[in-house]
């Protein structure tokens, strides 16, 4: 069975951190294990964490950022965290739950049958039989953002925004995660243009073939969520800053190169 490692972002989760299906979820699933990240959170998120850690140090484990950093950083120092651990799949997967738990499954199901698989993403699909809830003008947004970054990733790619994600780790993924991001809020977006270079410089197989978009069963708006309408435009700008740093025409050496030539050249290897 898969060895897994759910990295959990938290910025002041003390009213929305479901703690009780954390504990139900680690009793059910034997080798998946959780780890949060607090962001430098100002109420009692790091308590909260602390003792959720205390009460099974071998399924939860925190790792506290010193201020706030942003859910993109966290995730980053999270997944670099937990990479360094003997585990198979390494994901992200936001404090909300707006993904269910129940789904971590479905998503190692896809990268135990598929070996070629590297990457498992969610997709938000309204379908008959499936529960998908979603503000409508956050719908509506979210499907104008997300054809433009399929036009500029030039990848058929229906959700890229999704907050549930599960990576296999290989030295791909760790170069991936290996530098601070250029964006915030889409940074989601930026780890595929980091993959197009990868696959451009390195010869490395193509998204098309590596990465499967899972439809969700159940995904639900949460309360309090920190993404607000207005956002969506600085996600725009963070598009145009992603296309110029990883994907026009003319750029002659890959990220990976810059701060992390030794991965670079792990993943030549590799390739």
């Amino acid at each position: 069975m898969s060895n897994v490692i759910i990295i959990i972002p938290c910025y002041n989760e003390e009213q929305r951190l479901e703690v009780l299906q954390f504990r139900k979820y680690a009793i059910l699933h034997e080798n998946h294990h959780f780890l949060f990240v607090n962001d430098g959170s100002s109420d009692r998120t790091a308590l909260i964490l602390d003792d959720l850690k205390a009460s099974d140090p071998n399924k939860f484990d925190v790792l506290h950022l010193s201020h706030n950093q942003g859910k993109a950083e966290a995730v980053r120092q999270g997944m670099q965290h937990a990479m360094q651990a003997n585990v198979d799949y390494v994901g992200f997967w936001d404090a909300d739950l707006a993904t269910p738990l129940d789904m971590i499954p479905e998503f190692t199901k896809q990268l135990d049958q598929t070996p070629q698989l590297s990457l498992v993403i969610g997709a938000r699909v309204k379908l008959l039989g499936r529960q998908i809830e979603r503000q409508q003008l956050r719908h509506y947004l979210g499907r104008i953002f997300a054809t433009a970054a399929s036009l500029v990733l030039k990848l058929p790619i229906y959700d890229s925004q999704c907050g549930a994600k599960l990576f296999r780790v290989t030295p791909e993924c760790q170069t991936l995660f290996a530098t601070p991001f250029l964006t915030n809020w889409i940074f989601d977006v930026e780890l595929l243009a980091r993959a197009r270079q990868l696959e451009k410089f390195f010869q490395c197989p193509s998204l098309e073939e590596t990465v499967y978009e899972l439809p969700l069963t159940k995904w639900m708006d949460v309360a309090g969520s920190k993404v607000k309408p207005h956002d969506f435009l600085k996600a725009f700008f963070e598009l145009c800053s992603i296309y110029w740093n990883y994907l026009r025409p003319s750029i002659k050496a890959p990220f990976a190169t810059l701060p992390a030539a030794p991965a670079a050249e792990t993943i030549r290897k590799a390739a």
